[in-house]
């Protein structure tokens, strides 16, 4: 059975990634000759989806005309066995992509996530983010030359001899913090952002800044965006967030005192709401936590802690 952290959306490890073999461009070149390895074709950033909404997949035999149209493939993995590679038809128009992957719609992974099973989700997302990543590193960043993919397209090469400087996919840390009050009756602190419908609440969340470690971040953007010191910090799990590159850490922390003062800059307002209070705007239709998100999960779990 999966742990908590691992039923989350986008992450889970379904594929064999093969570090030690992706290596090798023979063992990649090989399986894209293989009749069983399968083609996952998106066009800037969007998955391309059956006309039931399922994503698409292509032989790599069968379907050549993607691999020669496309601006990149990377290898995602092996999936018992079967090689799993991305395909980035970026570079042509809409329509173009459409055709080429016999797909009819182009859609953001996000709005699929409900229908589609954890370990395509998965697949997905993760497809999504590295091919992202490849877009946005088209050249080296010491000399200007232009880059090229290897390791089956989990690193860049700078084209340069004389600078040869190797670039490997980031990830962006950012921290997710489910507050509770330091006396009874138990509650958790709930913030409505900038921007965010009114009565829309979800849980604190910063990214992790140079010098810093996970804590620091928490206490940082706890006291920064609602002026609260926190203590008892306890890591709660993490999600892949590949939107475009992110890791959402999860912790549940402990005010220090109840006195609330939002920076007015990213949140707007900030209150306690008690169990009684969620389970009610639940039980009225309102969510409690994205879907796919990390706060549904950190919400959740204090719920049923209070059983």
């Amino acid at each position: 059975m999966h742990t908590d952290e691992r039923i989350l959306a986008y992450g889970g490890g379904w594929l064999d990634r093969a570090g030690a073999r992706r290596t090798d461009p023979g063992w990649i070149a090989a399986r894209l000759a293989d009749r069983e390895t399968v083609l996952l074709p998106l066009w800037r950033d969007h998955c391309l989806v059956s006309a039931e909404r399922t994503p698409v997949r292509r032989g790599a035999v069968e379907a050549a005309g993607l691999l020669a149209a496309a601006d990149e493939t990377v290898f995602l993995g092996l999936d018992g066995g079967v090689a799993v590679f991305a395909v980035d038809l970026s570079g042509r128009t809409e329509q173009e992509a459409l055709e080429l992957a016999g797909a009819a719609e182009a859609v953001n992974v996000r709005s699929l996530v409900g229908g589609l099973g954890p370990a395509e989700a998965a697949v997905q997302a993760y497809a999504r983010g590295l091919l992202h990543w490849h877009r946005g590193q088209r050249y080296c960043g010491s000399c200007g030359a232009v880059t090229v993919g290897r390791d089956g397209g989990h690193t860049r090469s700078c084209a340069d001899a004389g600078c040869a400087r190797l670039f490997f996919p980031r990830i962006e840390p950012a921290i997710i913090v489910l507050v509770e009050a330091p006396g009874a009756p138990d509650r958790c602190l709930l913030a409505r952002h900038r921007g965010a419908p009114e009565g829309s609440w979800s849980t604190l969340a910063g990214f992790v800044e140079v010098g810093e470690s996970l804590e620091d971040a928490v206490r940082r953007e706890m006291a920064e965006e609602a002026g609260v010191t926190v203590v008892d910090l306890a890591y709660q799990g993490s999600q892949a967030w590949p939107f475009p590159a992110g890791l959402m850490v999860g912790f549940r922390a402990t005010a220090a005192a109840e006195e609330v003062r939002v920076d007015g800059e990213e949140l707007v307002e900030a209150r306690w709401f008690t169990r009684e209070e969620l389970r009610a705007r639940s039980a009225a239709g309102r969510s409690l936590g994205r879907i796919d998100s990390i706060d549904r999960h950190l919400l959740g779990t204090w719920l049923t802690a209070g059983d």
